[in-house]
C-alpha cells in the first residue's frame, strides 16, 4: 500500500521540482516624459529676416553644419529639445533670380517625399498665418527619421522650411508621446513666424 501510494505522489513531485517558466514580456519602449504645459518665448535675434515664438523648453543654436567655404547660412538654425533629445532644423534661404520660388518649392517637396519608400503615409496641411506666411506642414507617418517636416514662405522674398528630428532609432511607436506633444509646439511656431527686413548679417 505505501509503495502504491508513492507511486502515485513521484509524477507530482517531480513536476513540483521544474523552474518556473515565465512567459515573454510583451514589447516596451523608453519612457519619455513631455513637459507639463506648453509655454513659449519670442526668438527675435537682431539681423535676422524672420522670427518666432518657441517654447520655453527649448534653445536655439546656429546650425554650422553646412557652414564652410563659399557657403554660409547665417539664418540657418536648429531649435533644441535637450529633454527629448530631439530638435527642429530651420534653414532660411531669400528667394531669388538664382533661387526662384518654384526652385524652392521643388527642393521642399522633394526632401519631404525623400522618406516615402519608409513611410506608411504623407499628409498635406496647408496652413497661413495672419503675419503674412503661408506654407504647408507634411505628416510622415511610420519608422521614418523625421515625423514633420514643413516650408512657410512670403511668396516674394523668404522662404523658410524646417524638419523635426530626434537624435534615436525611428519608431513611431516609442516617439509617439514626443512627437504628439511637439506638433502643437510646431504649429505655434509657423502660427506666430512673421518676416523682418535683415539690418546686419549676424555672427554665426
Amino acid at each position: 500500500m505505501f509503495r502504491y501510494i508513492c507511486f502515485l505522489l513521484l509524477p507530482l513531485f517531480i513536476a513540483s521540482c521544474r523552474p518556473d517558466v515565465f512567459p515573454p514580456k510583451p514589447p516596451g519602449y523608453f519612457r519619455i516624459d513631455t513637459p507639463a504645459t506648453h509655454q513659449y518665448q519670442v526668438f527675435d535675434r537682431p539681423g535676422f529676416p524672420y522670427s518666432f515664438e518657441h517654447p520655453v523648453y527649448s534653445n536655439i543654436e546656429n546650425d554650422t553644419m553646412f557652414q564652410h567655404g563659399k557657403n554660409q547660412h547665417p539664418y540657418w538654425i536648429n531649435v533644441n529639445f535637450p529633454g527629448l533629445n530631439g530638435a527642429i532644423n530651420i534653414t532660411y534661404i531669400e528667394i531669388s533670380k538664382e533661387r526662384p520660388l518654384d526652385s524652392l518649392l521643388s527642393d521642399a517637396w522633394g526632401l519631404s517625399f525623400f522618406h516615402h519608400e519608409k513611410a506608411q503615409y504623407i499628409d498635406r496641411y496647408p496652413f497661413n498665418n495672419f503675419h503674412g506666411a503661408t506654407g504647408v506642414i507634411y505628416v510622415v507617418g511610420g519608422n521614418t527619421a523625421s515625423r514633420y517636416q514643413f516650408f512657410a514662405t512670403d511668396s516674394l522674398k523668404n522662404f523658410l522650411r524646417g524638419s523635426l528630428y530626434f537624435d534615436v532609432t525611428p519608431n513611431a511607436d516609442s516617439l509617439k508621446p514626443a512627437t504628439d506633444f511637439l506638433e502643437a509646439d510646431i504649429k505655434h511656431l509657423l502660427m506666430t513666424l512673421r518676416w523682418k527686413t535683415p539690418t546686419a548679417v549676424p555672427n554665426p
